[in-house]
């Protein structure tokens, strides 16, 4: 079973990395990049952004670690019938659309493509739900009682020609946008590249503060003609993290991702694996769930969450959690 500890975690993020000159970079230098070239494998650099933030952040691992309890004891309250499993939350969605060309300037029809995506991933309603292996059926989410309203979308001209990690285009002051109302408010900003980024997200300790939210490459928002990441599942996958779901295979070899019913699995999978595929950790020769919306594949061969993933999203949008303020607004 996989368990958590607080404190050899806390430790491991406090030694896992510095702030580096590298990870930095000012999206002014941007003119030696070769932008518009598409992206032929998933990166998703959330867990390493969150290493960094929570090893020189002290405030940010306390609230961290307090979320991480409110979770645990959450899913136990669960477990018990101490709490309704409802959980039902409507989060209100801004759209944040930075453009430079008008290509960038993504349309209202491509924005709504991806609120439907969401809404039929989380709510178990997607098209390919029965692609799921019977062996995971029994112990898929189905609907996590999460659904996605679009309130606004802020578009903004920029001069700015590839973006960064480094949360620039949240900010005003270097040619991005900032954002609306986070505490109560889901952001998502939509830049035009991003180099070999997909998307990025922040977890839930960012709750409420200046940069929260979730980042997409526009050609990868939404439903769209860029294959293998055209069907929407960027922003399922980074919303996820948003709502406290780690990857699957826990950013380590045979590590843990804190949800019980996803087995262990050694490292991330790519493009589209065949079922059943098989890792062997401690031991244990075990069929993986590589079709979780929290592993690496691509759009077409991911379909589910797990039942113990929705018990942590719902924790942490739950009255008590630390993205209760979604459903005040």
């Amino acid at each position: 079973m996989k368990k958590l500890l607080f404190g050899a975690f806390a430790l491991s993020m406090l030694a896992a990395c510095n702030v580096g000159e590298d990870h930095l970079l000012n999206q002014e230098q941007t003119d030696d990049l070769t932008s518009g070239s598409s992206v032929t494998q998933r990166v998703c650099p959330s867990e390493d952004i969150r290493k960094e933030a929570l090893a020189n952040n002290s405030d940010l691992m306390a609230r961290f670690v307090d979320n991480e309890s409110k979770t645990e004891k959450f899913i136990e309250d669960l477990k018990m019938g101490r709490v309704l499993a409802d959980g039902t939350v409507e989060i209100p969605v801004v759209v944040n659309v930075l453009y430079r060309t008008s290509a960038e300037n993504i349309s209202d029809a491509q924005i709504a493509s991806q609120i439907a995506t969401l809404n039929n991933d989380f709510g178990g309603t997607n098209a390919d739900v029965n692609k799921i292996p019977s062996e995971f059926a029994s112990v898929a989410a189905g609907d996590t009682k999460i659904k996605f309203r679009l309130d606004r979308v802020i578009r903004k001209s920029t001069t700015v020609r590839s973006w960064r990690t480094n949360d620039a285009m949240k900010k005003t002051s270097s040619k991005g946008q900032d954002a609306f109302k986070p505490a109560n408010y889901f952001n998502i900003w939509v830049v035009g590249d991003m180099g070999g980024v997909l998307g990025y997200a922040t977890f839930p300790e960012s709750a409420g503060l200046w940069n929260d939210g979730v980042v997409i490459a526009g050609k990868y928002f939404g439903t769209t003609a860029n294959a293998p990441y055209n069907l929407g599942r960027t922003a399922t996958h980074e919303v996820g993290h948003y709502l406290n779901l780690r990857h699957i295979w826990g950013d380590g070899n045979c590590a843990t991702d804190y949800v019980d019913d996803t087995p262990t699995q050694q490292d991330k999978n790519f493009g589209k694996p065949t079922y059943p595929q098989y890792d062997l950790c401690g031991g244990v020769n075990r069929s993986i769930q590589f079709m979780n919306y929290m592993d690496y594949v691509d759009d077409a061969a991911m379909y589910m969450f797990s039942a113990g993933q929705k018990s942590r999203m719902q924790a942490i949008t739950n009255a008590s959690g630390a993205r209760s303020g979604l459903r005040i607004y």
